[in-house]
């Protein structure tokens, strides 16, 4: 640890030091370049645990945003979901993809139309990345009664929703992390602290806080890389931080084996997955988020 800080300290710019550091709140005043969340959306995420939520009203709501629609009937006549004739109709496409399928889509199409354009970032790569850990976050919740798989899902689509805050209040500030990990190997988090004394995994958290989402969503965002360092370690970001683990050997090609023997076995006890869960890592491998026609 003591060589990276010393590799980050000595790529620091004069400039840069902690007693200058800002702090998460500063990127929060820059509201008119915060991420513009549809309020159906919003309304949807804050009614996730509520079990007298009345959907009725969010679906109507659904249906006079023609933005959400037109996605939504997309993704509903894509190959994803095989019909035998094409979808029209909005109320239809509800019926037929229910309740809980509908609630993931409003919210997966709501962030991820929530920004146009961010400099220094590559939203396809970013969204694509978010869609798969929020599949696969979904997919390990199912699999323990601990955690909701709705909640999970939410959760894995937004998890580094501070990444994407900071890109887009503080765009070189961002590209100086970004190029501090390419060139010292260092942890994202590491680089972050150096540069902003906090990490963009906490400044998710304080956007999540600000957009009044339920706090446990905003401290499983805040804990996802590591889950036992919260105070109370929870499922939810455990469940999350096993989906990004598998997102990672995904995209880097991991060797089944490996990935089974590596498996964040002490975040799936938190998780209270079952003692065999690392046996399901090659399915877990072959999942597919589905969602790339909200891109």
């Amino acid at each position: 640890m003591a060589q990276v800080t010393h590799c980050l300290a000595d790529s620091l710019s004069p400039s840069t030091n902690k007693d200058e550091a800002m702090e998460v709140s500063e990127l929060l005043q820059q509201t008119h370049q915060l991420p513009n969340v549809p309020d159906v959306v919003r309304e949807l995420i804050q009614q996730l645990n509520n079990p007298k939520a009345d959907y009725s009203v969010i679906a109507d709501k659904i249906i006079h945003d023609q933005t959400l629609s037109l996605k939504i009937l997309r993704l509903v006549n894509s190959a994803h979901f095989g019909l035998s004739r094409k979808v029209t109709s909005i109320n239809e496409a509800i019926i037929l993809l229910g309740m809980a399928q509908l609630k993931t889509m409003v919210v997966a199409s709501g962030f991820s139309g929530s920004v146009k354009e961010v400099e220094g970032l590559d939203l396809k790569r970013f969204w694509a990345e978010s869609f798969e850990v929020a599949a696969l976050s979904k997919w390990f919740a199912e699999k323990t009664t601990d955690v909701d798989p709705d909640t999970a899902f939410t959760v894995g689509l937004i998890h580094n929703i501070g990444q994407l805050l900071l890109h887009l209040t503080k765009p070189k500030l961002a590209e100086a992390i970004v190029k501090l990990v390419d060139e010292t190997g260092c942890s994202r988090s590491e680089a972050e602290m150096e540069r902003l004394n906090f990490t963009t995994a906490e400044a998710g958290q304080a956007l999540l806080k600000y957009w009044q989402f339920p706090a446990s969503l905003g401290e499983a965002v805040r804990y996802h890389k590591h889950p036992l360092d919260a105070p109370d370690p929870n499922p939810l970001s455990a469940i999350v931080n096993i989906a990004c683990y598998f997102n990672t050997s995904i995209r880097q090609n991991r060797p089944v084996e490996e990935v089974m023997t590596m498996f964040p076995m002490a975040a799936a006890e938190v998780a209270g997955l079952p003692k065999d869960i690392a046996e399901s890592s090659e399915d877990a491998m072959q999942l597919q988020s589905g969602l790339d026609e909200l891109l």
